[in-house]
């Protein structure tokens, strides 16, 4: 049996400006920093024999704190980094794809087909990240790793898993910074979510609540 643990990455300074971060380089917050102590505390007593992460800074963090002491490799994908916003990146999320006709209702209601001017198609994410859990499979028979990504990628998994489904995105709830969904995978069963946006060893006030829909976004 492997088993993949999927990270989100703590909060960044897009994460608390409510800008959609994307692919912007954003480094994490002092909260940031609060969840990543906490969650390299869940995982001191979780053997991993490797950690992948996304080549931004928020995910590679992220990827310092799973590691901690182990006398393992971090291997940085590009697969497994956000989505690129194209025009939206490194904007206030809420007022910016409220601004772009039809935007805010393909975020809410069919994000497979979010495709922002200049950005990636939500389509693209969808393949590449299960891509990559393919690949950290068939490089880690039999073994447990770690994963350190992003909100928007995890949910395309997420929703993989779940549905096998891309029209189900709309469907898929997010996950919170730091939180971990367990991937597992044999031969015979193939890939299993066993869980996902586990945030137990966050208290309430590391949790900040933030809408991701822009139709009820008011911050």
């Amino acid at each position: 049996m492997t088993k993949i643990y999927v990270v989100r990455h703590c909060e960044a300074a897009g994460n608390h400006e409510r800008l959609f971060q994307g692919t912007t380089d954003c480094d994490i917050t002092e909260l940031g920093q609060k969840q990543l102590e906490l969650l390299s505390g869940r995982f001191a007593d979780i053997p991993l024999d490797a950690v992948y992460t996304s080549p931004l800074i928020r995910a590679r963090k992220t990827a310092e704190a799973l590691k901690a002491n182990r006398d393992i490799k971090i291997t940085v994908l590009k697969d497994l980094a956000e989505i690129n916003g194209g025009i939206l990146e490194a904007k206030p999320f809420m007022p910016t794809i409220r601004s772009i006709p039809g935007l805010a209702e393909i975020w809410n209601n069919s994000p497979e087909d979010f495709y922002p001017e200049g950005g990636e198609p939500m389509r693209e994410a969808y393949g590449r990240i299960w891509n990559a859990i393919e690949l950290i499979a068939r490089e880690n028979a039999g073994k447990a790793v770690a994963v350190a990504s992003h909100g928007g990628v995890i949910r395309c998994l997420n929703c993989r898993l779940l549905y096998g489904d891309i029209h189900r995105l709309k469907d898929t709830p997010w996950c919170e910074n730091t939180s971990v969904s367990l991937v597992t995978f044999d031969g015979e069963s193939g890939f299993k979510l066993e869980y996902m946006n586990d945030h137990a060893h966050l208290p309430d006030e590391l949790l900040p609540k933030r809408s991701r829909l822009a139709e009820v976004c008011t911050e």
